[in-house]
């Protein structure tokens, strides 16, 4: 595993990437569903804030082996929050 700064580093990016999306839908299907989107969007800032939070106070700090399985579960956490917000913000799209 890498160090916690690139694992901090990967989930700001990866969220400001679906935040991206977000807006790009906004501006470009003005007849799709804003209130949808922009819950769609608060999910992902609360969850990046959930995150760096985790990564921020691991449980277990003395013993190397649950840390890495921890911070495993976290990039797992991160994936599947940024596949289902991609997810939900395609079938707001496809609906328009």
């Amino acid at each position: 595993m890498a160090s916690i700064r690139f694992l901090k580093k990967d989930i700001d990016y990866l969220m400001s990437l679906v935040l991206e999306d977000c807006v790009f839908v906004m501006e470009n299907h003005p007849d799709s569903d804003r209130e949808k989107i922009m819950s769609i969007a608060q999910q992902v800032i609360l969850k990046h804030h959930e995150l760096r939070k985790q990564v921020n106070h691991p449980d277990w700090k003395d013993n190397r082996v649950l840390v890495r399985k921890y911070f495993k579960k976290v990039i797992e956490n991160l994936y599947a929050m940024a596949d289902k917000s991609l997810d939900q913000l395609s079938e707001a799209v496809r609906k328009v």
